[in-house]
């Protein structure tokens, strides 16, 4: 073939499929919860800080982010040189397997979890290695141990698991990273980490203190709600937290992203009492559909999961007929945000009907 072609991972590459937008209906407000999008708007003074950054728009952004890690060094008390930025938690992940990965090393991680973790691996040219999760929609830590190879490069914990719902428990992460061999770099994935309330919750930034081999990675799409903004770090030891920082895409973390996240880090006493009105509301949410005879996973996201199998579509199908877009992974179940009350009214309506 004489034409141009692409590396053979490339045809490898499962495509990330996002949320749908709410289908317009006359009379009837609609409702987007196919994305674990914040339904609050941006917290007081952030539209301002983005607006004064819109004003230097002709010029590039601070490609070293130096007030955005000034920040976040502040507000988490850890070192700059153990930090790194990046578009949203996910631009980490590649970042994270590009840096540490050979074509054909291993990665390892639970499935079902987050949709971009093997479209990453394939991107590395990388294996992955997926451990079915409990049928309750956990990690099972013990598979995952028992999975790692001497290819095993690269291991991702997803506490809250997102699509399923529930979160790592503090003395699991720590009897696994026990099991794990030092050279094996152990991603854990907190993009969630604002919602969680559990007995022993993990404390990723405490972990990695403790450990040379592990990383923890946040985001400000979810919980700060700044998820058109795409900002997200990562605190690691400082060679990992280097290497990331190496591969960066050169000023890929925009002005008004890193005005709206130090703004938003300025706010957190406000941004959590919003965190907390989702977690009631969450609560409220998953009482009803127990309810209504469902055995929804435990959700420690802001999201909750219903496991369907091949009636997935069709409950999809049933929640845009009453106005809410879910999100379908088709033969497997439906993940769904925790929006606005109303539209979690109707969910839960939904959901009964359905059943029965």
């Amino acid at each position: 073939m004489n034409s141009p072609q692409p590396r053979a991972n490339v045809a490898e590459i499962p495509p990330y499929v996002a949320g749908k937008p709410p289908t317009v209906r006359p009379g009837m407000t609609s409702y987007k919860l196919s994305s674990n999008e914040n339904p609050f708007p941006p917290l007081p003074g952030v539209v301002e800080a983005v607006q004064a950054g819109v004003a230097a728009m002709n010029r590039y952004p601070d490609m070293g982010s130096v007030a955005l890690y000034e920040a976040l060094a502040r507000t988490f008390d850890v070192p700059v040189e153990h930090l790194s930025v990046a578009t949203g938690s996910v631009g980490l992940i590649y970042q994270l397997v590009q840096a540490f990965c050979d074509p054909g090393d291993e990665v390892v991680f639970a499935w079902r979890s987050f949709e971009a973790y093997p479209i990453a691996v394939a991107a590395a040219a990388a294996t992955p290695v997926k451990v079915p999760v409990t049928s309750d929609g956990r990690h099972d830590l013990d598979a995952m141990a028992a999975a790692v190879t001497d290819r095993t490069k690269v291991v991702l914990v997803c506490t809250p698991n997102n699509p399923t719902g529930p979160a790592v428990a503090r003395a699991e992460l720590d009897a696994f990273l026990a099991k794990v061999p030092a050279h094996v770099l152990v991603v854990v994935d907190e993009a969630y980490v604002e919602f969680v309330r559990m007995d022993d919750p993990v404390d990723g930034l405490a972990t990695y203190r403790r450990h040379d081999n592990v990383v923890v990675t946040r985001t400000f799409s979810k919980a700060y709600g700044l998820a058109g903004f795409r900002v997200g770090y990562a605190a690691a030891p400082a060679p990992i937290a280097a290497a990331l920082r190496a591969v960066s895409l050169p000023f890929g973390v925009s002005t008004v992203a890193q005005a709206a996240a130090i703004a938003s880090l300025e706010r957190r006493e406000e941004l959590f009492e919003r965190v907390d009105t989702l977690v009631t509301e969450r609560a409220r949410v998953v009482d009803g559909l127990r309810g209504a005879g469902w055995d929804v996973p435990e959700a420690q996201g802001n999201f909750v999961w219903f496991e369907l199998g091949e009636r997935t579509l069709d409950f999809a199908a049933a929640a845009d007929d009453a106005g809410i877009v879910v999100r379908p992974f088709a033969g497997e179940g439906c993940r769904v945000s925790i929006g606005e009350t109303e539209a979690n009214d109707r969910l839960v309506e939904v959901a009964r009907a359905f059943r029965r």
